[in-house]
């Protein structure tokens, strides 16, 4: 099996253009391939970890990966699934979220000797001359074509600022450089920047001619990766201050039935053949396979030592042996009044639960316990006193916290 026919068989490919030419190209080592990665925050997280996977994948087949920071579109904002305008971010707040990716990067794709680049499209995008770009780049676009695209269509209702409008053109202008650059022929994304990247594709032809090779491939990066990303109280991010090796190991135990199997094929590198045996596994049994997920992806961000600590300290958590290696939530004195805390407010303050409605629900259906106990009194409370000793509270079979001042 090729690694494209691989990628198919993991369920990675959505879309492509000139299929059997991709697929040579992949599988003979000779796409030089691209992947964007917005600067929004100071470090990548789950949603990101299926482009990654990839990039490593097909590194490993002799491709050549190139990581696109986007310092230039991240100060556009890509409309792309939102509802609203993003925030903006200064040019400093930009590079010193280029810097924490790099180092995270690396731990995927082997930098080293012309095996990959990092490039950030701020060195093109920055410079541009606005009429001479408009004189060079806009006679190729259609406005109407653009209005088609379902990443405008989205926000067209709720008002779609010009300076978003223009994403489509840098995104596509990126891999105009790009190819002309360092001869990237290929591009991916998610499934939600199929009509950006066909702007690409179309951009180098109708600049270079018919001839030149540039092809695009989507994957069900953003829609499963967004999905993938977020929890009820936040991104789990592959930054270990930010996301213990403990909490990470604990999210993908934790994933839901349906969707290990699905995770283990898109994101691990166990050959499809043991995860398909694991295909036949059953209620409790799952466990077992979301155990190999949770070990699988610690190690691959953060190395085995950390892998193998947080996987002790999850069966042990789990028997009840251990409190210490249990993630943690601290208290305030302003979280109190007249020195208590409700089960509610604890819950939310402890990011148990995302708000007091579902606090309140877990509570009253009998899926709230502290120290063993169960709780089924919304109005229970807590003195200052008993949370500095710390207490343990459990939501469901899964979610522990400890909560101390």
């Amino acid at each position: 099996m090729g690694v494209y026919e691989e990628l198919q068989a993991r369920g990675l490919i959505a879309q492509v253009t000139n299929e059997e030419e991709i697929r040579k190209m992949v599988n003979e080592g000779k796409a030089v391939f691209y992947i964007g990665f917005d600067p929004t925050a100071d470090s990548l997280h789950v949603g990101h970890f299926m482009a990654l996977c990839l990039m490593k994948r097909l590194q490993m087949a002799g491709n050549r990966p190139i990581a696109l920071v986007g310092g230039g579109t991240g100060m556009i904002g890509d409309p792309s699934g939102r509802s609203d305008m993003r925030q903006m971010m200064t040019k400093e707040t930009i590079a010193h979220n280029v810097e924490c990716f790099k180092k995270q990067m690396s731990r995927f794709i082997d930098f080293g000797e012309g095996k990959a680049l990092l490039v950030n499209n701020a060195d093109w995008l920055l410079n541009l001359n606005y009429v001479e770009l408009l004189r060079d780049v806009g006679p190729h676009f259609s406005v109407n074509r653009m209005l088609t695209a379902e990443c405008y269509k989205q926000r067209m209702e709720k008002g779609l600022s010009f300076l978003e409008f223009n994403y489509m053109i840098m995104q596509s202008y990126d891999f105009y450089m790009l190819f002309q650059k360092y001869g990237c022929n290929m591009q991916f994304g998610g499934d939600d920047q199929w009509s950006n990247m066909l702007g690409g594709t179309e951009l180098i032809r109708r600049k270079l001619g018919k001839d030149a090779h540039a092809m695009t491939i989507t994957l069900l990066l953003n829609s499963e990766g967004k999905k993938m990303g977020k929890t009820q109280s936040g991104a789990v991010w592959l930054d270990k201050n930010k996301t213990s090796p403990y909490d990470f190991y604990q999210y993908w135990r934790n994933v839901d039935d349906a969707d290990v199997i699905k995770c283990l094929k898109l994101l691990t590198f166990l050959p499809l053949e043991e995860i398909e045996k694991m295909e036949k596994l059953e209620g409790s049994e799952l466990n077992q396979a979301k155990e190999i997920l949770a070990y699988e992806l610690t190690e691959l961000v953060h190395g085995k030592e950390e892998a193998d600590q947080a996987q002790a300290a999850a069966k042990a958590v789990f028997s009840g042996q251990d409190t210490e290696h249990m993630p943690t939530a601290v208290l305030s004195e302003e979280d109190f009044t007249d020195g208590k805390i409700d089960i509610l407010t604890l819950m939310v303050k402890a990011e148990i639960v995302s708000s007091k409605s579902e606090a309140r629900r877990n509570v009253t259906q009998g899926g709230v316990s502290v120290e063993g106990e169960k709780i089924s009194d919304i109005a229970a409370s807590y003195t200052m006193e008993e949370i500095q000793k710390g207490i343990v509270v459990k939501k469901g079979k899964k979610i522990f916290k400890k909560v101390m001042m």
